[in-house]
């Protein structure tokens, strides 16, 4: 089976997100947001049918957003991607809303970018198929930066990848989107959602947008100044930071996951002590070491834990390593498992740094046997 073109970039193992394009450009819409998201997710772009480097063939006439939206799957199969993060904009993003009513159990978030849950009717979208199946796309490509862009700004490679697009594909999509009306389906969508509108945007204008938020429970709805339909190629800055914020863990997780992990006793204290001084360094622990790096599937608790233990020893944290005895027990490391482990660290580490690790390990243990006692 043939494939959508895409490109990857990233971590394997970082959590994937998927990025999907407008109408008549191709995944290079993305260019200037897609490298510093995959600094912490991996990252996959794709194209439409006969867009950028995707074959024509992959649609045909008559076809639907839920078509677009099976090819997108079977691209996310092809990579071993099970459940994805996903952000599209216009085409694209009525692609994500499609999943999120129709395979919500593939989607870990979604993020629809100058996007709507409908297109202003089927006529227009009938007729332009008709134009661009009798006339091909040079008369579209010249108006490409008025119906895309503010005055003034334009993007050379998408308006060449518009002229580019082969005809009777990009007619297709044209008639997925005359048929494309999800309004009465948004009520249905449970995950985290945002919302990213133009505010100069003639094709999905902010109405659009906020049509969406009103229907989907807890959306969030982020509006940008000085923005048409191509957001991210014109605003990248701005669509990156509500990216960001969208899909980073958020900090209730992270002291959730902290709680767990070492005790509300321990965590407790440490707020108690918390001052305006180090207010965001417990912020920056909350969110980064146990909102992104706790949580990632990939290690299980167990796992992480022999792993902060032998850390913990080779750099003689042992105030730290006492929590992380207590840790690891809760994580369900047995005495003899952390025995192993501390001499596993004798070998690497180091004896003397061993001799003191093993000290307070069993002062920690022992405490913990006197507790239950």
């Amino acid at each position: 089976m043939k494939l959508l073109h895409h490109h990857a970039e990233g971590p394997v193992t970082a959590p994937p997100l998927l990025l999907g394009p407008s109408l008549g450009t191709s995944y290079a819409l993305w260019d200037k947001v897609a490298p510093e998201l995959s600094i912490t997710h991996r990252v996959v772009r794709w194209d439409l049918p006969g867009h950028g480097g995707s074959a024509p063939g992959l649609i045909e006439a008559g076809a639907t957003v839920g078509d677009l939206a099976d090819l997108v799957l079977a691209l996310a199969d092809s990579l071993g991607i099970e459940r994805f993060a996903y952000a599209g904009v216009s085409l694209g993003g009525a692609v994500g809303l499609h999943l999120a009513v129709h395979r919500p159990e593939r989607l870990a978030s979604l993020a629809a970018v100058c996007s709507s849950a409908h297109f202003n009717g089927a006529g227009p979208w009938r007729e332009r198929a008709a134009l661009v199946r009798r006339e091909g796309l040079a008369g579209l490509a010249d108006g490409a930066d008025a119906r895309w862009l503010t005055s003034g700004f334009t993007v050379p490679r998408l308006v060449r990848d518009h002229r580019d697009a082969d005809p009777g594909a990009y007619a297709a999509c044209c008639d997925a989107l005359a048929a494309f009306d999800l309004r009465d389906r948004l009520p249905e969508i449970g995950v985290p959602t945002l919302l990213v509108a133009g505010r100069a945007d003639p094709a999905t204008p902010p109405a659009h947008l906020r049509e969406i938020a009103d229907a989907v429970p807890d959306a969030t709805l982020v509006e940008l100044p000085g923005a048409s339909h191509l957001a991210p190629a014109q605003r990248p800055e701005a669509v990156l930071a509500a990216l960001r914020s969208h899909l980073g863990a958020p900090a209730g997780r992270g002291m959730e996951v902290r709680r767990e992990v070492l005790g509300d006793t321990h965590v407790d204290r440490a707020q108690a002590r918390q001052t305006p001084f180090t207010a965001r360094f417990q912020d920056f622990i909350s969110r980064y070491a146990w909102g992104e790096i706790w949580t990632d599937p990939t290690l299980s608790r167990r796992e992480r834990s022999m792993i902060t233990l032998t850390a913990l020893v080779a750099h003689g944290h042992y105030d730290e390593l006492a929590m992380h005895v207590r840790a690891a027990r809760r994580n369900g490391l047995t005495p003899e498992e952390i025995g192993a482990v501390l001499l596993q660290t004798a070998v690497y580490c180091g004896v003397p740094a061993a001799n003191s690790a093993f000290a307070t390990a069993q002062r920690v243990l022992a405490e913990e046997d006197s507790a239950a006692g």
